[in-house]
Formats: structure tokens, C-alpha cells, sequence
């Protein structure tokens, strides 16, 4: 009688490791079944509304430009033969090697974005070089201005262009981008140094796919195609104007009262626009203090529109309620949170009177890793916001994976099942729907939209994602 109950013991163990596969067959269909429902549901969102009027939308968008030597960030550093630093602190600018290093390791764990400016122009050119090295490293266009410019074009816009580019960068542009600013011979150069979620460097492990950028400009920080971008405004009659690049003035060895100079000359085109051009302002990962107060005197006033990550939101909103900034903030941040932030910074800039040619906030777009939220006020310029959230969220993965058509096999969503409106006790929770993944709703005297991401699990590239999902957002408003 043994015998029977040996032949047993294999064939038990075999029926439960083909129970567990069929399982697993199973769960696996189920969510690529939900990823493709997701996708379908939001092409169909997107694609609900076409660009608005008889003629193409005319964008202007200014400053600056560069190109952009795209690494493995760990992997240059290893070239660099720069050492892990396991004493991590925010440098505002990077002047050495132990400060990149200490830098670097403050923002490479959680996975948080971030831009310096290297002052020390031998430890620059010692990256770039060692950039050109590495096997798969490769060039691409930068800079906030020229980035969206290109988006905005390649979704049916006509586009004017503040900035001074090289021959290489303009010939990248598309031909619907047309350039105000004298044309320069050598190109300011920006390193993206790229890493992938679980990369490591040293003891350091990265929470999630960023990108951190170092860079040692000359032209950019001078906003120097400001006056030709003004002359040849009046002839383009944009419908919309795009500022963005100001970040390129952080921590910049200016000469005294050199700055702001420039950003009274940058407010006084921004005064003499008129009201019934729309006016964007898209943040970016600001840190010195000095600079951010400046922003919020000569720019942001004057913005109908704010564009911003997870990171620069609670940002702009310590500096506005407590006169301080927050470099690093939670790189996974929940809907409500998200939420709550926006409803603040909305409410406080909206309460400020206004002096002549300040403009009042009507919108607010917040694009995080998960999810992209818009806060849209009702009865104003900009419409189709449902459809422009969609945009927003199938543009993060088109651009972080490199490809116009989305494989749902390389994508994944980490957005929770239903989120609260707001972390106050009680506050209404709305489901995730897949075949209705985008949520909108009225609050007072706005609208919100907010629609899930299908993140990129193949990542072609980060650097530029706020400016492409920004860009495209905008396109169906106007």
C-alpha cells in the first residue's frame, strides 16, 4: 500500500504548480486587459476635441536653448571617477567634485528632480568630456523653450521662438518653429544624467526613474533674446504666450542688479501683452530663495496659467506662505495631497490684488509620475479640460518611452483603485473607472480633471517630460 501514496506526493505537488501558473495566466491577462481599457478610454478622451479655430493655434514661447548630452548618470560618474558620497546636502550651485557628489546623493534616492549650475567650468568640461566616453551616450535638443516649441509644432501650432540657438539646435526645430534671436556659433551644453528605478551608486538606491542635470550656461541666463522675441510678437499675434527657462538664472554669478534688470525687462513684455492672450509660466526645480521671491514680483503675476511637478508645487507654496522653500519633497505623492496643494496655491494667489496688467490664475496643471491633475477656472479662456488632461497623460509615456504608438506590455499604473478628494476627515472618494479613467468635478468656482498615467516601464528618456506633457496639455485649451 506505501507505493500509491509515493506516486502521490509528485503528482500533488505538480497539480499545484500548474494551479499557480493558471493563476498567474490569469491575473496577467486581467491587468493587460485593464491597461489596454485604460488606454483605449483615454485616446477616446483625447481625441474627443480637434485644435480650436479656422487657422492653426500661434504659440509663442521664450527663453533660451541647448543641447542635451543624455547619460547613464551613475555610469558617468564612474568615468568621472567620482566616488559615492555618503554625506548627502543641497548645494544651491555645484563649484567642486565632493559637492556633485553630496548633491547627487541627496536627490538619487528618492528619485527627485533636479538642476544645478556648475560654476567650476574645468569640472564641467571634465563631465562633458568624460560624457563623450561613454558608449550610449547621445545628443538631443534642450532647454524648456525649445523642447515645448517642438511638442507644440508636432501637435499642429504655429510657433515663435525666443532664444539664441546654434545651427545644430535650429536644425533640429520643426519647420512649423520659427526663431527670434540672433543666431550663436557654439551651443550651451547640458548634462542629463539618467537613472532608472532600483539603479544604484554606491550604497545609494534610486526610488524611481529622474533625471539630474548640471549644466554651466552663458547665454541662457541673460534671457538674451528677450528684446527680438518682443518686436516680433506684435506681427505673430499669438493666441497664447509660453514663458519658461528661467531656472537657467538660479544661482548665476550675475553682476549686481544685473538679474533683475532683466526681469523688469521681461515684466515689462509681460504688462504690455494684451488680456485676451493667454499667458503660461512653466516652474521647474528652482532654489535659490532670492530668484523664487523675483518669480513671484515680475512673473507670476502676470501668468493666467502655472505649469509644475510634484516637487515645484509645494515649493511655490512654502515660499508664498512661510517666505522658505522646499528642495526635496515626496517623490509618490497621493491624489489628496496633491489636491490640497493646488487648492492652496490657487486660493492665495487669486486673493492678491491686482496692480496694472497682473492677470488673475485660472489654471493650474500638476503633473506627477502617477497622474496628471488640472485645476480650471469656470467661465474662462481655457477649455476642453477633460481632453486636455487625457493629452497630458498619454503624452508622459509617449515622451518617457520614446515612441508616438503606446505598448501597454510596457507600462504600468500605480495610481490606487479609488483616491479622496482631500485629506480632510470625510472628504468624497471617487473610484478609478478603466473604461472612464479620466475624473472631473466642480468645487467652487473651478473645475478639476484628473486622469491616471500609464508610467513607461522601458525608459527611453525623462529629461524634457514636464515640458513635453505641459506643452501638449495646453493645446486643446486654447
Amino acid at each position: 500500500m506505501a507505493a500509491p501514496k509515493l506516486i502521490c506526493v509528485p503528482l500533488l505537488s505538480l497539480l499545484a504548480v500548474l494551479v499557480a501558473y493558471w493563476y498567474r495566466h490569469v491575473d496577467d491577462n486581467s491587468l493587460q486587459n485593464r491597461l489596454d481599457t485604460v488606454l483605449s478610454s483615454l485616446l477616446r478622451a483625447e481625441q474627443k476635441v480637434g485644435l480650436n479655430g479656422d487657422r492653426p493655434p500661434r504659440i509663442a514661447i521664450g527663453f533660451g536653448g541647448c543641447l542635451d548630452i543624455i547619460v547613464d548618470g551613475v555610469a558617468l560618474l564612474q568615468e568621472a571617477a567620482i566616488e559615492p558620497s555618503y554625506n548627502p546636502i543641497h548645494h544651491n550651485f555645484i563649484d567642486s567634485e565632493t559637492q556633485l557628489a553630496e548633491s547627487f546623493a541627496y536627490f538619487f534616492p528618492p528619485g527627485a528632480a533636479s538642476e544645478r549650475f556648475v560654476s567650476n567650468e574645468t569640472l564641467f568640461k571634465r563631465l562633458v568630456d568624460a560624457s563623450k566616453r561613454l558608449s550610449e551616450m547621445r545628443w538631443a535638443l534642450g532647454g524648456n523653450a525649445p523642447v515645448m516649441a517642438n511638442r507644440l509644432a508636432a501637435e499642429g501650432c504655429d510657433v515663435l521662438l525666443g532664444g539664441r540657438l546654434s545651427p545644430e539646435e535650429t536644425g533640429v526645430l520643426s519647420e512649423r518653429v520659427t526663431v527670434a534671436g540672433e543666431s550663436i556659433e557654439n551651443a550651451d551644453i547640458h548634462l542629463i544624467m539618467e537613472y532608472p528605478t532600483g539603479a544604484r551608486w554606491g550604497n545609494h538606491v534610486s526610488r524611481r526613474a529622474n533625471r539630474y542635470i548640471v549644466h554651466s550656461d552663458s547665454h541662457n541666463p541673460m534671457l538674451d533674446s528677450l528684446e527680438d522675441f518682443k518686436e516680433q510678437l506684435e506681427d505673430f499675434q499669438p493666441d497664447l504666450l509660453v514663458i519658461g527657462g528661467l531656472q537657467m538664472m538660479d544661482s548665476f554669478p550675475f553682476k549686481p542688479g544685473q538679474r533683475e534688470a532683466r526681469l523688469k525687462a521681461l515684466q515689462e513684455l509681460l504688462q504690455s501683452m494684451d488680456q485676451s492672450v493667454g499667458s503660461h509660466f512653466e516652474m521647474a526645480s528652482f532654489v535659490e530663495q532670492g530668484l523664487m521671491k523675483d518669480l513671484l514680483e515680475y512673473v507670476i503675476p502676470y501668468s493666467d496659467s502655472l505649469g509644475m511637478n510634484e516637487q515645484e508645487l509645494p515649493n511655490l507654496l512654502s515660499l508664498i506662505k512661510g517666505g522658505n522653500i522646499t528642495v526635496l519633497s515626496d517623490p509618490y505623492p497621493r491624489v489628496a495631497s496633491i489636491l490640497d496643494q493646488m487648492r492652496e496655491l490657487y486660493h492665495l494667489l487669486r486673493s492678491q490684488d491686482l496692480k496694472e496688467g497682473q492677470r488673475q490664475l485660472t489654471r493650474l496643471h500638476v503633473h506627477t509620475l502617477a497622474f496628471q491633475a488640472m485645476m480650471v477656472t469656470r467661465g474662462s479662456m481655457w477649455k476642453n479640460t477633460m481632453s486636455a488632461t487625457a493629452k497630458a497623460s498619454l503624452t508622459a509615456n509617449r515622451h518617457v518611452c520614446g515612441s508616438t504608438h503606446i505598448d501597454t506590455r510596457k507600462a504600468k499604473l500605480i495610481m490606487d483603485d479609488s483616491f479622496s478628494v482631500s485629506r480632510e476627515v470625510g472628504s468624497q472618494r471617487i473610484p478609478f473607472k478603466e473604461s472612464r479613467p479620466v475624473s472631473c468635478w466642480e468645487e467652487d468656482d473651478y473645475e478639476i480633471c484628473l486622469a491616471p498615467v500609464l508610467v513607461c516601464t522601458e525608459v527611453f528618456q525623462t529629461a524634457g517630460g514636464g515640458d513635453n506633457i505641459s506643452a501638449a496639455g495646453l493645446v486643446l485649451q486654447i
